[in-house]
């Protein structure tokens, strides 16, 4: 899953940023209001997480533009303006969640949690496909009745997929959600990321749709 971070504070973000790629969630970092929206014009991440005292452009108007333009991304949004009337007109533009400052990076995650349920339909952190079981709370994997130890990476490239089962899931996707946009991806990195997930769990786990990505059953075969 693939979450851009929009904070000015290099001592939050970083600490936001770090909590989130234990999580194994990939996460693109802006610091600036106008940076924000020309990355919403054209949306990649699954998740935004939205500070309002940006330079360049207020995150309120980074919020309202990107809805005035249609953009559904769920979007999270992070400040220390507590005022009733703020937190109203926030989720009122847009917002589809707001945590004040300061907060737990704990709360923050679950509230992602709590988001990603309420926008894949999901009545608990559990997603089922293909004979698999993948915990979004704990990182458990589960197959065929056996626990898999996964890295972050492969955890995260796994539950692109069965978020996505019976359905192609693109190579360039699978970089997002895997590494994000601000990272120097290898050329075959998501093949060998694959190919360790196919050693973990069987050949046929992961199917390969040449020339354009990877996808996983939703019943096992």
């Amino acid at each position: 899953m693939h979450i851009l971070l929009v904070e000015d504070d290099n001592q939050l973000g970083e600490a936001i940023r770090h909590a989130l790629v234990q999580q194994s969630y990939a996460v693109t970092w802006l610091r600036d209001g106008k940076e924000a929206a020309r990355a919403l014009r054209d949306p990649t991440a699954d998740l935004v997480l939205l500070d309002l005292g940006l330079p360049g452009m207020d995150g309120m108007d980074v919020l309202l533009e990107a809805r005035r333009d249609g953009v559904k991304t769920p979007i999270l949004v992070m400040t220390a303006r507590d005022a009733l009337e703020t937190r109203i007109r926030g989720l009122d533009i847009g917002a589809d969640d707001y945590l004040v400052k300061p907060f737990h990076v704990g709360e923050l995650v679950a509230r992602i949690r709590s988001l990603t349920r309420r926008v894949r339909g999901l009545a608990e952190n559990l997603i089922e496909a293909g004979g698999m079981r993948l915990n979004l709370a704990s990182a458990e994997v589960e197959f065929r009745g056996n626990q898999i130890s996964l890295t972050r990476r492969e955890f995260a490239l796994l539950q692109t997929l069965m978020e996505h089962a019976g359905h192609i899931v693109r190579r360039e996707a699978l970089e997002n959600s895997v590494y994000g946009l601000d990272t120097v991806v290898e050329r075959n990195a998501i093949e060998v990321q694959v190919h360790w997930l196919r050693r973990k769990l069987c050949p046929e786990a992961i199917r390969t749709v040449r020339g354009i990505g990877y996808m996983i059953p939703r019943e096992p075969k």
